[in-house]
């Protein structure tokens, strides 16, 4: 039976349910009600929950935006029972398109990030399983959209996560002169069904990260620790802000864990004070080891 992981936005009022494969293939669909839904059975048994006011379907995920009558702490166990039990019963999500060139409306928007050189676009749709950054145009063999971004001259680097794209920028422009040309840009790319990842070229990095989780195994303790609490703790937190934090290394004999930073984290002119004060103090305490550092390799 497919497995749900709930997963806030930023919208408190929508809740992402998902699942641990693609439900969808390259499109995205939004039903406002019943009758908009025929195309999808379980949007439509979702309907009959009063509080549903919207669901979204993409890529791996079903996202709801409830009517204000429930918090979602009340609902969401009873939703994802719903869900699992639908799908388990051989209930169909999403009935096939007959018509697969249709193009499929987006929303785009940008969000702030901590790093004052770094914006979010965050986008309607399912981008990608895998956290991927590109640090210049020679980078960008996976990501045909990638490649068409670095071509603005403001364009520095591009990292990309799940439903979101951060731009980090050059100073030479401010976010308010370019941000409504980039937003514009990603959403029609997106709608005329340009390429955003090609995942079969990003296959190595996949293998790269199977190939860490099988030598975690292998780990000393603490670093094991260090990766759970970063994984569990830190990760969700840095996403939100449009970055990734990965583990490195861990010195045993100067007691020192190596991060890596990316997307809007990277280069962020708080990120010290967020390893220092943040990280690095979290690890002392949940780790009992006031002698713990924390550096980022590429700080």
């Amino acid at each position: 039976m497919s497995k749900i992981t709930l997963k806030e936005t930023q919208n408190p009022s929508i809740l992402k349910f998902e699942f641990d494969d693609f439900i969808t293939q390259n499109e995205s669909f939004e039903f406002k009600n019943i009758d908009e839904a025929s195309n999808s059975p379980l949007a439509q048994q979702l309907f009959y929950l009063p509080f549903v006011k919207t669901v979204y379907i993409s890529g791996n995920f079903i996202a709801i935006e409830k009517y204000n009558i429930v918090e979602w702490e009340d609902v969401k166990d009873a939703v994802v029972e719903q869900m699992e039990s639908f799908v388990s019963n051989g209930g169909v999500i999403i009935t096939p398109s007959e018509n697969k060139t249709k193009k499929q409306p987006i929303t785009v928007y940008g969000e702030t990030t901590p790093n004052p050189a770094a914006l979010k676009f965050v986008v309607s749709r399912m981008l990608t399983k895998n956290a991927i950054e590109f640090k210049n145009i020679d980078d960008t063999v996976a990501s045909p959209l990638a490649k068409e971004l670095f071509k603005f001259p403001y364009v520095k680097e591009v990292f990309m996560d799940e439903n979101y794209i951060s731009i980090t920028k050059y100073e030479v422009n401010d976010w308010q002169e370019i941000t409504l040309e980039l937003r514009s840009f990603i959403k029609l790319y997106i709608e005329n069904g340009g390429t955003v990842l090609d995942e079969s070229l990003i296959a190595a990095s996949v293998e790269q990260e199977a190939v860490k989780t099988e030598n975690f195994d292998k780990l000393d303790v603490t670093s094991q620790q260090i990766i759970n609490i970063l994984e569990e703790y830190v990760k969700p937190a840095v996403q939100a802000d449009g970055g990734n934090i990965a583990f490195e290394s861990y010195d045993e004999a100067t007691k020192t864990a190596k991060v890596i930073l990316q997307g809007a984290c990277s280069g962020c002119p708080s990120s010290t004070f967020t390893l220092k004060s943040g990280i690095e103090n979290m690890l002392k305490n949940m780790l009992n080891d006031d002698d713990i550092k924390v550096e980022a390799v590429n700080a």
